[in-house]
């Protein structure tokens, strides 16, 4: 992924139309939650994705952005991130992650969640659950004064203490006039590491959990990313700017 070199510092103007995006894509993620039903196909998601974008008045980040063809990554099972939707309906038991981001006003929002499909494995419910708050105790890291690895620390320890792996290869990063910026944020690391956190610097966090091992590959198709051992994976994605109280989500109404 191509990304700008600097740690940017948002302006006060910045944040207010970041803030908004994120709004519009947190609605958008909630209208496609309706959709969610066993026996839809992920192009189908795609479509109705597609809708809600031209509805809202916003353009998609992802469909074209290197070549990608849609507008929502849907990942299913042992997908881990990048899943191109398709003609396969999801099934009971399966869980889906969505990845989806927006460019409004010439800056991006991006947001991911999981989310199982009818009645799932306890196993997967656990993995959905943990995954989801080791994203949780990522933000929490996301406080003026910490170091960069403190979030990628967080996610790390809460998602092995309870028994699953995190993914080394695909990363977290900046956002704001480019959809990837730096810095590039590990869901790994030791603590006290990397760039002082400082208000106005916005990230998504994205920790992407797997059942097994964290190794994973990436299809013939370019883009689908799986894991090795064939074991589920789950990926929850916030955006969140750093500011004097704190951490703020801005994916969210």
């Amino acid at each position: 992924m191509n990304k700008r070199t600097s740690i940017g510092i948002k302006t006060d103007d910045d944040l207010n139309i970041l803030r908004d995006a994120g709004k519009i894509l947190f609605d958008i993620f909630e209208e496609l939650k309706c959709s969610l039903k066993i026996g839809i196909t992920t192009i189908e998601l795609d479509q109705v994705a597609e809708g809600l974008i031209k509805k809202n008045q916003v353009k998609p980040a992802f469909k074209g952005y290197r070549g990608y063809p849609a507008c929502v990554c849907t990942s299913i099972n042992e997908e881990v991130v990048h899943g191109i939707p398709k003609d396969k309906a999801v099934q009971s038991g399966d869980i889906l992650s969505l990845d989806l981001g927006i460019i409004y006003k010439d800056y991006y929002a991006d947001m991911a969640y999981s989310v199982g499909i009818g009645s799932i494995s306890e196993e997967l419910q656990r993995l959905l659950i943990v995954t989801e708050k080791a994203l949780m105790r990522g933000i929490e890291q996301v406080s003026a004064g910490n170091h960069l690895s403190d979030i990628s620390h967080a996610v790390q320890s809460y998602a092995e203490d309870h028994g699953f792996s995190v993914v080394r290869d695909f990363v977290g990063h900046g956002i704001g006039r480019f959809l990837h910026e730096e810095p590039e944020i590990p869901n790994f690391g030791p603590p006290h590491q990397g760039p002082i956190l400082k208000p106005g610097m916005v990230f998504c966090v994205e920790p992407m959990v797997n059942v097994g091992d964290w190794k994973t590959k990436i299809l013939d198709d370019g883009w689908t990313v799986v894991t090795e051992d064939g074991k589920a994976s789950a990926h929850f994605e916030h955006m969140i700017a750093v500011t004097e109280k704190g951490p703020k989500i801005l994916t969210v109404r």
